[in-house]
């Protein structure tokens, strides 16, 4: 739980309204299984992409401090607040204190008793608990960088809002008071006592006809979606003694799922910056191979077998359409060209970028985690169709076909070369397939081929990636340099104890800064250390029997983070100051944290 203190200002502070940005772990995230808004602990909404986590922002400070669009509700004066996530729910509670009484704000993206609404549907209740509270509403529709101009629309039946093909409708209890209408701006008042109760909500889709919903509908849906998120927690199977933790990491995940497809986001948010002031500014809104693989593995092992399959289907359907490429677009289409945004980035971090220049390159790790995914998918008890298995299949013959040539590694740098993990990714992918031939679950046609490689990768990787002077294998052969991703090989089970023993230690020892860790040597000087890094290296030494020093760590980690945000993970954390990096929620270390719970408690792989 985090608190926050809102200074006294001087009440003619030009828009909007507050110091200085919001530190981003006092963000949580609310989600409808489509698009995911971050609420800050001052009760102001600073990012939702409507209708859809891949559309352009409707609101947008967290980008643009000055000129973006937001949606606050926050008392007058100054206020004291905390926040929690219901259990069980993605439903978020945040309690604010004031001079003048106490008031709970209840916030969703509403979902229906039949899933998914087809519209997008932000309600946020506000409830009187001591004394009066009186707060101001502000919605400021932002201009996708000076790209449109939003506007209202009065007609005999509502006023909307329109910011581009957004339609939108702004709802509220008779208790709100509207001060200002404007196109730029809608700005009003709502004053709760102990007992009272109102409403403010936004109704919103994309070039289609818009439902006006009565506040009473909406209020009650807050409860019924609340409902909903824990009917699905009650169906995962963990039962260790992090469930806790595991649960509210699988509930940010399943925010990253994008229900119309399947497709899994590697997080919801758009150039966050891995450093301050740095250009590490990217868009991660994309289903990656990599991070949807890990994502399927962690639904897997705790027992979430739908959200597993959808997204594993839709895998399989990408590599039949596209091939084997680092990423698609959420409805599974090739990405375009990065571009830049001309907006100031969050605190002053640009560039702004749209897409990703990973979409063009190549990693051998994409073939690992594939193989990975089917092999944990069959140990289920599940199957595969003749289609998917054939699929398989000829990834399987490509990787044999191209591990020797290089690749832009698993932190998609832009120089290529025979990165270590790459290579070893390659072994993961040929021995999976091998298992899955020797099965009968894919067609074993080239079932020796993939042996032999197999076996020649690992030959390999021992003569030419093994450092007598580091003690560990290095991120490129005949180099000096360590990477943190290494730690996964133990997962892998890749062969020689006695070596990934001393190649995890020398990671922790050199990458390593307090409780985290930096993903490779040669980047500590503009990010923060990654935190899924920090799991893998700990998992490892679970997996390695080292199960006792393997729990320490792990408390001390979730110990240190359970001090930051309200159980919402970013990328990365600065290891002095514990600030969150990068973009958020960040799906790889939340199913990082996952497997390493689950690992740490002795749970099946």
């Amino acid at each position: 739980m985090l608190n926050w203190v809102r200074p006294a200002q001087d009440p003619g502070v030009e828009r909007p309204g507050r110091p200085s940005a919001l530190p981003l772990e006092s963000y949580a995230a609310l989600g409808d299984g489509r698009s995911v808004a971050l609420v800050g602990l001052d009760g102001s909404i600073d990012w939702w992409c409507v209708p859809n986590m891949n559309s352009a922002p409707m609101l947008d400070r967290i980008l643009d401090e000055r000129r973006g669009g937001f949606f606050t509700l926050t008392p007058r004066g100054e206020f004291t607040s905390h926040r929690a996530y219901r259990p069980g729910s993605n439903v978020l509670e945040t309690v604010f204190e004031t001079s003048t009484g106490r008031a709970r704000l209840v916030e969703a993206l509403n979902s229906g008793s039949g899933g998914r609404l087809p519209w997008c549907e932000l309600a946020r209740r506000i409830e009187g608990l001591e004394g009066e509270v009186t707060f101001e509403m502000r919605l400021v529709f932002g201009t996708q960088a000076d790209t449109i101009c939003p506007f209202l629309y009065t007609n005999a039946n509502a006023t909307t809002f329109h910011a581009g093909s957004v339609i939108g409708l702004l709802r509220y209890s008779d208790g709100v008071r509207i001060e200002e209408e404007g196109d730029g701006e809608i700005r009003g008042v709502v004053g709760v006592r102990a007992g009272g109760r109102e409403l403010v909500a936004i109704l919103a889709g994309e070039n289609e006809p818009l439902v006006v919903e009565s506040p009473e509908v909406i209020d009650a849906r807050i409860d019924v979606t609340h409902e909903e998120w824990r009917q699905w927690c009650a169906g995962i199977r963990f039962q260790g003694s992090y469930r806790d933790a595991v649960i509210r990491s699988a509930l940010a995940l399943k925010l990253l799922l994008y229900s119309p497809t399947g497709a899994i986001a590697a997080a919801a948010t758009c150039s966050l910056p891995e450093g301050i002031g740095g250009e590490k500014n990217y868009d991660y809104r994309y289903a990656w191979v990599r991070d949807a693989s890990y994502t399927i593995k962690a639904f897997l092992r705790i027992g979430a077998a739908a959200e597993a399959k959808g997204a594993f289907t839709w895998l399989i359907k990408r590599l039949a359409e596209h091939g084997a490429l680092v990423c698609y677009t959420l409805e599974g289409g090739v990405l375009g060209e990065e571009v830049e945004i001309d907006l100031p980035g969050y605190r002053g971090s640009r560039p702004v970028r749209r897409g990703n220049q990973a979409a063009g390159q190549h990693q051998h790790g994409i073939y690992g985690d594939i193989f990975e995914t089917a092999a944990r998918f069959v140990a289920g008890g599940n199957v595969l169709d003749p289609h998917s298995a054939s699929v398989l299949a000829a990834v399987a013959d490509r990787c044999a076909e191209t591990w020797r040539q290089p690749d832009s590694g698993i932190w998609e740098l832009s120089e290529r070369g025979h990165y270590t993990m790459s290579k070893i990714s390659a072994w993961q992918a040929l021995a999976r397939a091998v298992e899955l031939a020797d099965g009968g679950h894919v067609p074993a046609t080239c079932r020796d081929r993939w042996a032999r490689s197999r076996d020649r990768i690992a030959e390999w990787v021992d003569a030419n990636c093994w450092s007598e002077e580091q003690q560990a294998y290095v991120m490129v052969p005949g180099g000096d340099k360590l990477d943190a991703s290494l730690a996964l090989a133990v997962r892998f089970g890749f062969d020689g104890r006695d070596r990934l023993e001393k190649t995890l230690r020398a990671l922790d020892d050199r990458l390593g800064r307090g409780l985290f860790h930096y993903r490779y040597h040669g980047v500590e000087n503009d990010e923060g250390c990654f935190l899924a890094c920090t799991f893998w290296i700990i998992e490892g030494l679970a997996l390695l029997g080292h199960r006792d020093e393997a729990r320490l760590r792990f408390d001390e980690v979730m110990a240190a983070l359970d001090t930051r945000g309200a159980g919402i993970l970013a990328e990365m954390v600065d290891p002095d100051t514990l600030a969150f990096l990068g973009n958020m929620p960040q799906g790889l270390s939340h199913l990082a944290l996952i497997q390493t719970a689950a690992t740490v408690d002795g749970c099946p792989l």
